[in-house]
């Protein structure tokens, strides 16, 4: 729902208050058809008016303060050129040529840019370091050119002494000044909402257009040819697929969602052989894109097609994370606060990972259960955690909580694997333990975070878990 208010009134899902807890936990199916060349704001007008008609959604407008960032002058003179207009305005990528065990900069060239075009530009070229708006302060008149190179946020615990964030860039090479601050934002406050919208009108989705069909209009497949290196396997907007030198099972795990160890073992074709695909959805009625989920089926179907592919799941045992009991040290919730869990930090704007790099997850969650913590862990660690979390922590009730860690490859023997397979061993004993995964250079993992912030344990144990199994596959497909 919070996203459906956000397309709504054209704001950004944070900038919508207040409303029901499980504003950010209930999720909605909506297909609506609006007359030919009805107008993007025109759009928005009609999805307020569905949403107050279907939902009964009451909102108004208000102002709030709000984390976000500031872009002001600094002690000096500001670094930049007075823009001669001879370049077209914006910013543009400058290619890196790669260079082995360095990490690269991300470098853009900016041009003919006023200073509160250049706050816009800062926060949509490093969203990761800004997710929130950036005011300009600055004062500054007219129009400016710059170059500006800095290290992702991913990346600047690996680059070491060598990363650049986005708010040193700012300091050093353009002599400003970019830091958080709260800042009055305009907001939509919900009031009052229904969780379940009136029916549907009888007939209504006889004069919606037909879906897609799940399957691709063309697709190419062909083997590898022999010495080939580099692999991509990418899904495009519009519904295309692109893979070049891929194997069969990396292909079922796009598909099917899952990750490599959640697949059980079949002939050595599938991960031998490989392969190059090019295949095109159908291309459906105006203003109705494909969704990646709708793309994955398409593909599903492609392969049990051409490689005459039939699976099912089964629950096998497995080592598998699950959360226990320990000596909670959160914060009870508020009942009335919204369900949510984000990347990012809390009301309070503070962002641990400025000072340190190494811990460079950060997650925010808000009235949330030790059971709906278990179910988001998988998405929020992915590279720890491959198959669903048990929670068998005892812990009743719902609790406000950040957990700040560093990503599986920050730690020393990785963490990746954990609750995936035993087939691959999962994680080193290190990892299994849950908390020997210190690092000298203070990297924290997971299950370490877990134990030292909010008071429990994530610990691997034997249970079953579902496995996608292969019944049959060919080792080549048919022709195309």
């Amino acid at each position: 729902m919070v996203d459906l208010v956000s397309l709504a009134y054209g704001v950004d899902p944070e900038k919508v208050i207040g409303g029901p807890s499980w504003l950010e936990d209930a999720r909605f199916d909506v297909i609506a058809k609006a007359p030919p060349a009805t107008s993007p704001d025109n759009l928005k007008l009609m999805l307020q008016s569905l949403l107050a008609d279907r939902f009964k959604l009451v909102v108004h407008k208000d102002t709030k303060a709000l984390p976000g960032f500031v872009l002001s002058l600094g002690k000096g003179k500001p670094k930049l050129k007075e823009s001669d207009g001879s370049a077209p305005p914006g910013c543009q990528p400058v290619p890196q040529t790669p260079q082995p065990g360095v990490v690269q900069y991300q470098v853009a060239s900016c041009h003919s840019l006023t200073s509160e075009e250049m706050a816009q530009n800062l926060r949509r070229m490093a969203n990761a370091y800004l997710p929130s708006d950036v005011v300009d302060q600055t004062g500054l008149k007219g129009k400016w050119d710059f170059e500006i190179r800095w290290t992702g946020r991913g990346q600047l615990a690996a680059a070491g002494s060598d990363g650049i964030s986005i708010f040193d860039a700012v300091d050093r090479q353009l002599g400003l000044k970019l830091e958080p601050q709260t800042i009055p934002m305009p907001i939509i406050k919900v009031d009052s909402v229904n969780q379940v919208p009136t029916p549907n009108a009888p007939g209504v989705t006889t004069r919606l257009p037909a879906p897609p069909p799940a399957e691709f209009e063309v697709a190419d497949i062909k083997p590898t040819a022999p010495g080939a290196t580099g692999q991509m396997l990418r899904l495009q907007p519009g519904g295309r697929l692109d893979a070049v030198n891929v194997p069969l099972k990396l292909l079922m795990g796009l598909a099917w969602n899952l990750p490599d160890d959640m697949i059980a073992p079949g002939p050595k074709s599938m991960e031998t052989n490989h392969w190059d695909i090019i295949a095109k959805a159908p291309i459906g009625p105006p203003g109705t894109p494909l969704d990646e989920d709708a793309v994955r089926m398409m593909l599903r179907k492609l392969l049990e097609d051409r490689f005459k592919l039939t699976t099912h799941m089964e629950d096998r045992l497995m080592d598998a994370y699950t959360l226990l009991p320990g000596k909670p040290k959160m914060q009870k919730a508020d009942p009335a606060n919204r369900t949510s869990c984000k990347d990012g930090p809390g009301p309070d704007g503070k962002d641990p990972r400025i000072a340190n790099p190494v811990l460079n997850r950060l997650i925010y969650c808000q009235n949330v259960t030790m059971a709906q913590l278990a179910e988001r862990l998988q998405a929020f660690a992915s590279g720890y955690i491959r198959s669903p979390v048990l929670d068998a922590s005892g812990v009743e009730g719902a609790y406000d909580f950040t957990l700040n860690f560093s990503g599986a490859g920050l730690v020393r023997g990785g963490g990746g694997g954990g609750g995936g397979g035993g087939r691959s061993g999962g994680p080193g004993p290190a990892a299994d333990a849950g908390g020997a995964n210190s690092d000298p250079n203070g990297a924290l993992s997971l299950p370490d975070a877990i134990s030292k912030q909010l008071g429990l344990k994530l610990e691997l144990q034997k249970r079953p878990v579902p496995m996608l199994v292969i019944d049959h596959v060919e080792e080549k497909p048919t022709e195309n």
